[in-house]
């Protein structure tokens, strides 16, 4: 007998914290989207944010601190990893706006010092390459490929870090005379941080002011992001969470230097925020960092760092999801039906922003049944 009551103890799972009340339709469904996700024991903590008809609700689940019983909220300080691009994006179709660059820009226009190199057979790189990942930049400057070679990933982000955190803009200027493209600029898809950096350094010297002013004047203060920056020393330490690997070791934040690449802070709250911004297609500059600059938006798109497409259902999908050495995010938003869903994680591993992306499709498909 004693036998088969061993065997029962294992398959109990452990109680997952959550803020979910279970009363509405949609907490059901966002229950239902989320449990398979969440009960995976390398997971850590879970905050979602939605966006409908006006309304916004928030939901949370795990713990912000691996050990302890201590459930986020739509205040907690995740790291979201590359949807700082959009950001990015965002800020740049300001600059248009403003008319401080043009999206067609040869990039070396705003850049000191002679570039020969970043053109191919008389093609420059332009503005727009740079939020498209068609540039022909490399992956990171330094151009370390080595390093990728055979990755040990519990030092690996450890080793990046350390590198990233020893280098300079000056550093990063020298190693771009030493890139050597090997296409016309425009046309072949190559993910680059390196690209998204780039176009930072550019936007600070055309308005005389650093990325995280740039940030707070044109995004965060407008929208009322209290908690959203890209310096991890204006964090308020009390709501901040620590990110893990699949392991569930500790993972350093993203260094400084790669702020604009991957290193944005923000709480599901103030990503809802801009979210309903960005479903606002009639403002100029929201229309504009929507604006195609690679592929078809029928098949897969790219805007201003943006994944875009025309969904099955014709509407009209903009995502963009985000990996750090731990931490998971993924947003999306559907302008036509207004809808906008946000999720942020403290925990990486390789399937986890396709997991995230999982929950968000799920819960949409039911929305819509949602009176």
């Amino acid at each position: 007998m004693h036998h088969s009551f061993a065997g029962q103890t294992q398959t109990i799972k452990p109680i997952i914290q959550s803020d979910n009340k279970l009363k509405s339709q949609i907490d059901t469904i966002v229950q239902k989207a989320t449990i398979p996700f969440i009960s995976d024991t390398s997971k850590v903590g879970l905050s979602i944010g939605i966006y409908k008809n006006g309304e916004v609700h928030y939901y949370n689940y795990g713990t912000t601190q691996k050990g302890k019983q201590s459930l986020p909220t739509n205040k907690t300080v995740y790291e979201i990893g590359s949807i700082s691009k959009t950001f990015t994006g965002t800020l740049l179709a300001q600059a248009v706006k403003d008319k401080k660059v043009k999206l067609d820009d040869d990039i070396r226009k705003y850049l000191d010092g002679n570039y020969p190199n970043l053109e191919y057979q008389g093609k420059p790189i332009k503005l727009s390459h740079l939020v498209s990942h068609i540039s022909g930049l490399p992956f990171f400057l330094p151009d370390n490929p080595d390093l990728f070679k055979k990755p040990n990933f519990d030092t690996l982000p450890f080793t990046i870090s350390k590198i990233q955190q020893n280098y300079s803009k000056q550093k990063f200027f020298d190693d771009l005379h030493t890139v050597q493209l090997d296409t016309i600029p425009g046309y072949k898809f190559h993910y680059s941080n390196a690209g998204a950096q780039l176009l930072k350094f550019i936007l600070e010297k055309v308005y005389k002011m650093p990325y995280d002013k740039l940030l707070s004047e044109y995004i965060t203060k407008p929208l009322k992001m209290q908690n959203t920056n890209s310096l991890y020393t204006k964090n308020d330490a009390t709501l901040l969470v620590k990110g893990y690997n699949d392991k569930g070791k500790l993972m350093p934040y993203n260094p400084q230097i790669l702020d604009a690449a991957g290193g944005i802070f923000s709480t599901t709250s103030d990503m809802l925020q801009y979210l309903k911004f960005h479903l606002d297609e009639n403002n100029e500059v929201v229309a504009l960092s929507h604006k195609v600059t690679m592929g078809e938006i029928n098949d897969y798109a790219i805007g201003l760092n943006w994944q875009e497409q025309i969904t099955s259902k014709k509407q009209k999908k903009i995502w963009q999801s985000g990996g750090t050495f731990g931490f998971s995010s993924y947003c999306v938003i559907y302008p036509e039906s207004k809808v906008g869903i946000v999720l942020l994680t403290n925990e990486s591993d390789p399937g986890s922003q396709h997991g995230l992306e999982g929950i968000a499709e799920e819960i949409v498909a039911q929305l819509n049944n949602v009176k």
